[in-house]
């Protein structure tokens, strides 16, 4: 019996969101997995026998894989429905936890590689999931919810990850335990989610191609604005917070391990807060934009008084406030879809993944080489903090910029005053 407009019964649209509600658990261990290096960089670099700038690069080799297989992961998803590939994706993360464990470079960074390109599969799956088992109206929620429950694994992965390898586990413990949830995950997920095809055969993205998808999505320059503009307002946390944060306070604050940890791990809890309360607003409002480039004002602020303020109960308080800000990060995800057409989504959401995390695949290594390794060497080291926090406010400076030419796609756009900046569309056939 049809119930909806899109012709799916509501039972499978409980059964999306129960898958839906699974792949949370997968995307939470993704982010465990991604930010829990940056509480034993000390460690790695005695097991891995190189200096901590080093370490950085093998623990960023996740991006460079967790970019590119978004690629593949989103052509998966439109093409065979998310079961297998989601999967797939989560025995790839377990088996990366386990080759982590091996402290030899080439091994480790096999394993961290292994883990980007399981990891791509989680946020783009659990979007994918959340497209059918959520109205439109509800969406830009679901996927603040998602990215939220993300971030709560991200805040574990430092807050608790800390505590827990100077404790009952070390380091070595912290993955293999780590692999075995993402395997009985996986097998959860198996069982609960929908076995449908991925696309639809009346959707504008239908072809025997899988690259099909991409060439609409592509097609589009609006895309590239939301990935790029996704991407820098991700790379201060994934990698000044997730990759520097800790070392960067601890040597360059002079604030004690525990206390370093604590204060990053203000971040990913206010992400926790931001993505579904800015979710919330881009839906209430039918703003996309107007929450958008409220978020990257926010978290702009927010950095320039972390780079002025030694203060200790501000930082903790700034860096909240920049989670919480940069939980606009996650209003382009909804955008994409908005300006693509129907049964494109996953693609979509791999083509905006692997755009982000390309912007940070190239941008972590830039600060690496020209500021982060500076970190605790350089002799002035307030200035070195503050270098270092003025480059990801540049980075969400040029976000906001670059937001002005995104087309606004809430309900409320018709509204909208048409600048000239508005009408960078960019058209697409699949444009609301």
């Amino acid at each position: 019996m049809i119930v909806n407009g899109e012709g799916r019964t509501g039972s499978l649209t409980s059964a999306y969101r129960l898958a839906w509600g699974v792949a949370l658990i997968f995307y939470f261990l993704e982010y465990v997995v991604r930010a829990a290096p940056a509480v034993m960089l000390p460690e790695l670099s005695t097991a891995f026998n190189v200096d901590t700038v080093s370490v950085s690069v093998i623990v960023g080799t996740y991006y460079y894989t967790y970019s590119v297989t978004s690629l593949v992961a989103g052509a998966a998803l439109d093409r065979w429905g998310a079961r297998t590939p989601v999967v797939i994706g989560l025995a790839m993360l377990g088996l990366g936890c386990l080759l982590f464990v091996v402290p030899v470079s080439p091994i480790g960074d096999t394993g961290r590689l292994l883990q980007g390109a399981g990891s791509a599969f989680a946020f783009t799956g659990a979007v994918f999931l959340a497209t059918r088992g959520f109205s439109g109206s509800a969406l830009a929620t679901a996927v603040g919810f998602t990215q939220s429950f993300g971030m709560l694994g991200g805040s574990a992965g430092q807050l608790g990850v800390g505590p827990l390898i100077h404790g009952p586990l070390d380091w070595r413990g912290f993955w293999i335990v780590t692999a075995l949830a993402c395997f009985v995950v996986a097998v959860v997920l198996f069982i609960t989610t929908p076995r449908d095809a991925g696309r639809p055969s009346h959707d504008a993205g239908r072809s025997n191609s899988i690259l099909a998808p991409f060439k609409t999505v592509l097609g589009n320059p609006q895309s590239y604005l939301c990935g790029i503009i996704a991407g820098l307002l991700f790379v201060p946390t994934t990698v000044g917070d997730m990759v520097w944060g800790v070392l960067a306070f601890e040597k360059d604050r002079s604030f004690e391990y525990g206390r370093a940890i604590s204060v990053v791990a203000m971040v990913p809890l206010g992400w926790a807060i931001g993505c579904p309360l800015l979710g919330w607003m881009a839906d209430a409002l039918g703003r996309r934009k107007f929450a958008l480039t409220g978020g990257a004002i926010v978290m702009l602020a927010a950095l320039l008084v972390i780079a002025f303020t030694p203060d200790l109960p501000v930082n903790y308080a700034a860096m909240l406030v920049v989670g919480i800000g940069s939980g606009a990060a996650m209003i382009p995800y909804t955008i994409i879809k908005e300006v693509n057409p129907a049964g494109v989504e996953g693609s979509a959401v791999g083509v905006i993944n692997f755009v982000t995390f390309a912007v940070t695949a190239v941008i972590g290594p830039v600060f690496a080489r020209f500021i982060g390794a500076g970190v605790g060497l350089n002799s002035d080291h307030i200035a070195q903090f503050r270098e270092g926090a003025l480059f990801w406010a540049s980075c969400v400076a040029v976000a906001l910029f670059l937001s002005l030419l995104l087309r606004e796609t809430g309900r409320g756009r018709s509204g909208e005053p048409r600048s000239p900046l508005s009408l960078v569309n960019l058209g697409s056939a699949g444009q609301p």
